[in-house]
């Protein structure tokens, strides 16, 4: 999942989109966008995939045995499909946007305010399950996750604290990004790295334990370990500010695709090989289970759920605002409702107050309905909703695929109808690995845009009409 390190470009920009008349097309309205090359657009995409839901991963993916294993390869194959896919849509419209812009260039603004809608509820979903991973690590150093009421107040605490932080403005968003980021890789290299010297293979328990068959397992962790590459589409949403983004983009995309799941491959297996299984099914704070395997004592699990909690926070940190700069952009188009479009001090606080509200409400639906798993039920919504603008960008890349629009290579054209394929079956699979209560949610969540679009289209009709009657 995205840790957003450089948020403000990370997020769908339609009204970047636009080229000025005359100029480069990677200009923006407020002037030329600043670029990045091959290794800050690789280091974007690992930086944005690699997030806090890694923290809580291992433990929720255990009950299916190490047959979860399995489903990170053919997730990673299918990751790298979609990579290669959002390559040849930025190659072909290398534009700030993604799959927004290849949604609405390729099909209109409905497919558009779609993608937009499920990457916005994307993310503010995400928020919710990122905060209820960060209890399990605060439950380490401050016992609150004893009952449902204290470990419901800490999570929206834990929303809060980023909200009030980007309310003060942009300048205090990066301070606590950065520090975050530097965090966060210190207990997943640690775990990485130095959990295969402990690695014992007596640990990781049955293969199969989930019940069913294996296809169904591989799937069903498969639609909960897709949460951990969130942040796949990272240059192709900022192919307007990456240099030579015809080349790059795709380049980027797969090579820190790669770069995560290896990290996440490694950690996963660490944290297998060193905390035993049944204790893993149960865990809270898996990595500091792991470190505390390791080395024998509560100190490293300790200084591990601290850095974890600090990450995750950065992360909640960076994802309020992502979450609000998606609406920002779609209503400077006229798609979202124009209060989205009001900022202070760089950041759109409208949106970041209703992410806020929202996240905070679906959490603590979540905990005071019973759920027992919270954070799998919020990351299987999150499964869906993204596979939604994935989903369209991978048939906008089919639709010039076939009709034949745009400059294509025809040498490329069966390699590239075999990637699409293989990213379309792959969008379709997450959404139903993620089981039918994340796609009733998502769908409920889906359809109430369809509403607000209606409504945003009849008023920029009336708009229209108003202005070819005067």
């Amino acid at each position: 999942m995205h840790s957003t390190g450089t948020v403000p470009q990370s997020a769908p920009a339609p009204s970047e989109t636009r080229a000025v008349p005359g100029g480069d097309p990677h200009d923006t309205p407020g002037g030329p966008a600043r670029r990045f090359g091959l290794p800050v657009a690789t280091a974007l995409v690992m930086g944005n995939i690699i997030g806090g839901g890694i923290f809580l991963l291992p433990a929720s993916i255990a009950p299916f045995g190490t047959v979860s294993l399995v489903a990170f390869g053919v997730l990673t194959v299918g990751a790298i499909a979609l990579a290669l896919v959002f390559g040849r849509l930025a190659a072909r419209d290398p534009r700030t946007g993604g799959p927004y812009v290849y949604a609405r260039g390729a099909f209109g603004d409905f497919a558009g305010f779609l993608a937009a809608w499920s990457y916005w509820i994307t993310t503010w979903v995400s928020n919710a399950a990122l905060a209820v991973a960060a209890v399990g690590y605060l439950d380490v150093l401050i016992p609150v996750g004893g009952h449902r009421w204290s470990a419901c107040l800490a999570a929206l605490a834990l929303q809060w604290l980023p909200a009030l932080a980007n309310f003060a403005g942009t300048r205090y968003v990066g301070a606590v990004q950065l520090v975050s980021t530097v965090l966060k890789f210190v207990p997943l290299l640690l775990v990485a790295v130095g959990g295969l010297f402990f690695f014992d293979p007596s640990r990781l328990g049955p293969f199969n334990s989930s019940g069913q068959g294996a296809v169904g397992a591989v799937s069903a962790s498969a639609a909960l370990l897709l949460f951990s590459y969130l942040g796949v589409e990272s240059a192709a949403v900022s192919a307007g500010e990456v240099r030579d983004a015809r080349r790059n983009v795709g380049r980027a995309t797969v090579i820190g695709t790669a770069g995560a799941a290896l990290v996440y491959l490694l950690g996963t297996l660490s944290v297998f090989g060193t905390v035993p299984h049944d204790r893993l099914v149960a865990s809270t704070a898996p990595f500091s289970d792991a470190v505390n395997t390791m080395f024998g004592g509560g100190w490293g699990g300790t200084a591990v759920a601290l850095a974890a909690l600090v990450s995750m926070t950065g992360c909640l940190n960076g994802w309020t605002l992502l979450s609000a700069q998606t609406p920002y952009a779609a209503a400077k188009d006229g798609l979202f409702p124009a209060a989205f479009a009001r900022r202070r001090r760089g950041v759109p606080t409208v949106g970041v107050a209703v992410t806020v509200v929202l996240s905070s409400l679906l959490t603590a639906y979540n905990y005071l309905s019973g759920s027992g798993r919270v954070f799998e039920v919020l990351v299987l919504v999150t499964t869906f909703t993204a596979t939604v603008p994935y989903l369209l960008a991978t048939a906008a890349q089919l639709f010039h695929l076939v009709s034949g629009r745009g400059p294509v290579d025809r040498s490329r054209l069966v390699r590239d109808a075999v990637i699409t394929s293989v990213a379309a079956a792959f969008s379709i699979w997450l959404m139903a690995g993620a089981g039918y209560a994340a796609v009733y949610q998502g769908v409920l969540f889906l359809f109430a845009g369809v509403l607000v679009y209606a409504v945003m289209a009849a008023r920029r009709v009336r708009r229209e009409a108003v202005r070819d009657a005067s």
